[in-house]
């Protein structure tokens, strides 16, 4: 059984994990992870709980006054770095000049975005652009023309319609004039499109991708199901070797980010949080307890209560990375990878803490993460207080663990009486 999957998996992962659109793709959202991450802390720090009791209500307005740009500049714009990463990263994969490939990706985003803003009164002011569209709402349509960009300016550069400079002219300028034929007719493309969608049309291309592409996938991503599916496919490539991680999170990464930049905008404002699954969700718990799969506490189980001297070795080795949420020696140190005895607990587990979550989310137990994105290095408990902004968020992980050990025990206790009796062969043996 296990080979006639391999056959038909291992194939399949292999291309995911090669496709070049979905290696740049990952590699823009890692552009914009530390960035994301440093707004993050000040959205935290801005909305402790207890600051309502320390400070005056004028005083904590302004201090949130003070610090709230942190994030406003970071998370608020994520499409802006997602697009011009795309671009750079896109262009790099061609060989061809990269800073240029993210510089015509940026700005041809940037001319298919309004430049108005609609006031709750009817107003509108020309000349600013709303922050929604370089966030959120704005993220699909940066991908989708990120990767029309670049694909335009690459074909152009190799097919040599460049401005070739004679020798001892300074490589910088040198290299602005080889963009410079590329790069106008890049931009006048998206600039005609623009015109063609606003006079033709009397709308805008965000309104039309959002509503036609982004809210039906934004929908279906963030339902249980799809959510589950994902689950099982990211477990089954790791039994096999493969990061199911890197595999999975670089088709689902899109969805879930926008998510969670929505949960943020909502979060920000005041309102009600629109999602439960989102990208610290699936961090959170899923990952950021113990790695993936939650094998904290399968390593703690060992330690306890298994008897095998490899059990024992193992989850002393594990129990470190493991409070970091890095198990690779859990999972070719046990080993899980191929290992029938475990599949069942490897696979399950997962798949009924994320239904378990996402229960006690939507009945109201816990909050859904806010948006706020957490490092997956944070300890259990600690990151699961951060992402929800309540105790609760940490408490549930703590109920997590204890199913994910339930459903984990007689699997372990099963793999530890097998390694008992080959360890008394051995002994015989010798």
């Amino acid at each position: 059984m296990f080979e006639r999957l391999s056959k038909y998996l291992v194939p399949i992962a292999g291309k995911l994990n090669n496709n070049r659109f979905l290696s740049v793709l990952r590699d823009a959202f890692m552009l914009a992870f530390p960035l994301t991450i440093f707004g993050s802390i000040f959205v935290v720090l801005t909305n402790l709980p207890f600051l309502e009791k320390i400070m005056s209500a004028g005083a904590l307005a302004n201090f949130k006054d003070m610090f709230g740009i942190a994030s406003s500049a970071t998370m608020g714009i994520m499409s802006v770095f997602v697009v011009f990463g795309i671009g750079y990263y896109l262009s790099k994969s061609y060989e061809v000049e990269a800073i240029f490939g993210g510089a015509i990706s940026l700005v041809s985003f940037l001319l298919l975005t309004p430049f108005i803003v609609t006031l709750e009164g009817g107003e509108v002011v020309s000349g600013v652009i709303p922050l929604d569209r370089l966030g959120a709402k704005g993220m699909f349509l940066g991908m989708i023309t990120a990767f029309l960009a670049t694909e335009i300016y690459r074909r152009i550069v190799q097919k040599n319609i460049t401005i070739k400079m004679p020798p001892g002219v300074p490589p910088a300028v040198a290299k602005s004039f080889a963009a410079l034929i590329p790069a106008i007719i890049t931009l006048t493309v998206f600039l005609m499109i623009n015109v063609l969608v606003t006079q033709l049309f009397n709308t805008n291309l965000h309104d039309i991708i959002y509503n036609a592409i982004q809210a039906p996938l934004v929908g279906l991503g963030s339902g249980i199901v799809p959510t589950l599916v994902a689950v099982f496919f990211i477990q089954i490539f790791w039994f096999f070797g493969l990061h199911g991680q890197i595999i999975i999170n670089s088709v689902m990464d899109p969805i879930w980010n926008t998510l969670m930049i929505e949960n943020y905008e909502a979060y920000q404002a005041g309102a009600a949080l629109p999602h439960i699954i989102s990208k610290p969700f699936m961090e959170i718990y899923t990952v950021g307890m113990g790695g993936t799969g939650m094998t904290l506490v399968v390593v703690f189980a060992m330690l306890a209560f298994m008897k095998s001297r490899q059990l024992k070795q193992v989850g002393k080795l594990a129990v470190g990375p493991g409070l970091f949420n890095v198990n690779e020696p859990v999972i070719f140190g046990l080993p899980i990878v191929m290992n029938p005895i475990v599949i069942v607990p490897w696979i399950i587990a997962p798949m009924v803490v994320t239904l378990v979550s996402y229960f006690a989310m939507s009945i109201g137990l816990v909050p859904p993460p806010t948006g706020v994105a957490i490092p997956w290095t944070v300890p259990f408990f600690i990151n699961g207080i951060m992402a929800t902004n309540s105790l609760a968020g940490g408490i549930l992980q703590l109920v997590n663990m204890v199913i994910v050990g339930l459903i984990w025990f007689p699997f372990l206790k099963t793999l530890d009486k097998t390694n008992l009796i080959k360890e008394k062969e051995a002994e015989k043996a010798a």
